[in-house]
């Protein structure tokens, strides 16, 4: 004769699944709410799309969060695209919105101040060649923290 032997665990996180809007049985629920609460609506953020080859364009994007998903945020903002003609970066001339994930290796997601006029953010090359993102009023973002300007 067999004995099944059951491992029961402690709910130790029951005080949470309450405040978080209820709980399940595997947990799953609970990480999806947790991920979700990295980004917030009203937000700003500045977006980096990974290149996978060196003739793929170089695209960049800054906006505001307009609404927050498991796995996605949908971003109204400029895009910003390298034109190798004058070595810089050029924004597009009227908002977009795009849905960006938030959990694929592709984007690196950057948030920015809250106070940042996202109307006024340019590329600028520094002293040093380091290739940076502002607003021209306080907010600066050294996009290749490694890198010369491009």
């Amino acid at each position: 004769m067999q004995h099944e032997s059951k491992v029961v665990l402690p709910r130790v996180c029951a005080q949470w699944d309450n405040l978080a809007g209820g709980s399940d049985r595997d947990g799953v629920a609970h990480r999806e709410r947790t991920r979700a609460m990295l980004f917030e609506v009203g937000e700003k953020v500045h977006v980096v799309e990974r290149r996978l080859f060196d003739t793929d364009v170089r695209r960049h994007f800054c906006g505001v969060i307009d609404a927050v998903d498991t796995g996605a945020i949908r971003v109204t903002g400029y895009v910003f695209v390298y034109d190798p003609g004058t070595s810089g970066y050029v924004r597009s001339a009227s908002q977009r919105t795009r849905t960006v994930p938030t959990a694929a290796s592709g984007f690196v997601i950057n948030l920015v101040p809250s106070e940042t006029k996202t109307e006024d953010v340019r590329y600028e090359v520094d002293g040093n060649g380091h290739l940076t993102v502002t607003d021209g009023d306080g907010f600066s973002l050294d996009i290749n923290e490694f890198g010369r300007s491009r």
